[in-house]
């Protein structure tokens, strides 16, 4: 599993498993449990790509970030260690 220490966020950690491009497992360390959690049924099952598409940017309380955000550079950085 890549662990993903994440920047501007109440969330101070993602884990995500990858399978090729394909999202596996996704878990937060921190941040709004409920939120979160439907991010995670939401992106599991999915190619990383898409989601890296349709997340960056998402922003949280003008912090310039956030959960969502800080997940589509948890999936790059997990994509380039697989060397998709």
């Amino acid at each position: 599993m890549f662990e993903y220490i994440t920047h501007g966020t109440c969330c101070k950690k993602i884990f995500v498993q990858l399978k090729e491009n394909t999202i596996e497992d996704v878990n937060f360390l921190g941040g709004c449990d409920g939120n979160l959690k439907a991010i995670r049924k939401l992106v599991l099952g999915k190619d990383a790509k898409e989601i890296i598409e349709l997340l960056r940017g998402n922003e949280c309380r003008n912090k310039g970030t956030s959960c969502a955000d800080q997940l589509t550079y948890a999936l790059e950085e997990a994509l380039r260690a697989n060397k998709i």
